[in-house]
């Protein structure tokens, strides 16, 4: 499909620079074949039914922002992949003035050494020393906001909070599983009181999730895997939710995109653990899930693609208008869209 299908104009001033306060405040589209319903996310419990299951990502964002030199070259690094104990996957700025096997001294006493480019023009770090890499990143990293976010204003000590989410327990991302930052103990309680269910599953989220699409056809355009777990426990319990007449409610595209990656074509979730690089566009059929809570995204993205394939193209155009028109808030920190097709 040619891109430009994705494309949308969105003010600057619609772009979120933090996040509503409480969390479960900000505005929520509940979007439907019916039509859309300006709603809060504390609404949320009486927008689903008793018996649905929502499924959350447990990933926890790491300080993975690294600046750094080589001589007298400043160089930045973004990591978004582990690819052994002591190596990371990495976005380089000023990568043209690196060669394999140099040394980048990100202060802190913390070393990265330069190895196998790739294709997509990231390099592979593996850091100097024993301690563990999380150790390092805790000394010499900062929490790798957006840069849409970062463009405008300072990394501060409220994004460590702030860009976490309550669900936050297994180290790994380098951005966070936006849609459940709305999520507070009070929503989950009610939540539960409503007679609606929680599970989690673990994606580690890599920044290339959310880069822009680059080719002018989709089927040019090549996703950054991420590694993901379902166990069976969880597994288990999706299937047995949609079994009993309950919907599968992903909350954040990296739910789903785990989600669907782990089911097979006669709509049975099993257990995964491995890379995903799934990409969803119009067309897909959806095996695994029945709903998704979701931020509204960048033009021209995968995610933007991913919600077009679930509601319908000019549905979420239409909804995206809706939402510049009604002054929501765009993207990681913004408001929230329920979708239920």
């Amino acid at each position: 499909m040619d891109v430009d299908l994705f494309d949308f104009a969105l003010p600057a001033e619609r772009i979120a620079l933090r996040p509503a306060s409480p969390r479960d405040a900000a505005r929520m589209l509940v979007v439907t074949p019916d039509g859309l319903a300006d709603r809060q996310v504390s609404d949320l419990p009486a927008q689903l039914r008793a018996g649905d299951l929502l499924v959350f990502n447990d990933t926890r964002v790491i300080p993975a922002q690294l600046e750094g030199t080589r001589g007298d070259a400043r160089i930045g690094a973004t990591l978004h992949k582990r690819e052994g104990p002591r190596r990371w996957r990495a976005f380089v700025r000023n990568a043209r003035r690196l060669r394999d096997g140099d040394s980048i001294d990100f202060g802190a006493d913390v070393i990265g050494i330069a190895a196998d480019r790739g294709e997509d023009g990231s390099w592979a770090l593996d850091f100097a020393g024993d301690e563990p890499v999380e150790w390092l990143l805790e000394r010499a990293g900062r929490m790798p906001l957006p840069p849409y976010i970062a463009g405008k204003r300072a990394t501060d000590a409220r994004d460590a909070d702030d860009y976490q989410t309550m669900f936050a327990s297994e180290p790994g991302a380098v951005a966070a599983p936006t849609a459940a930052l709305h999520f507070t103990p009070a929503l989950i309680a009610a939540l539960e009181a409503a007679g609606i269910g929680h599970t989690t599953l673990t994606l580690h989220v890599g920044a290339g999730t959310f880069l822009p699409v680059k080719a002018q056809d989709t089927a040019d355009h090549r996703m950054h895997a991420e590694w993901g777990r379902i166990d069976g426990a969880t597994a288990d319990r999706l299937n047995a939710t949609r079994a009993a007449g309950g919907r599968v409610i992903a909350v954040g595209t990296t739910s789903l995109r785990l989600i669907e990656s782990a089911t097979g074509e006669d709509q049975v979730v099993r257990p995964f653990d491995g890379d995903t690089a799934i990409f969803i566009t119009p067309g897909y059929r959806f095996r695994g899930i029945d709903g998704l809570m979701t931020n509204f995204h960048l033009p021209r993205s995968t995610l933007f693609m991913l919600v077009s394939a679930l509601m319908g193209l000019d549905a979420m155009q239409a909804a995206y208008a809706h939402a510049i028109e009604r002054e929501y808030r765009f993207y990681s920190y913004g408001d929230a869209s329920l979708l239920l097709p």
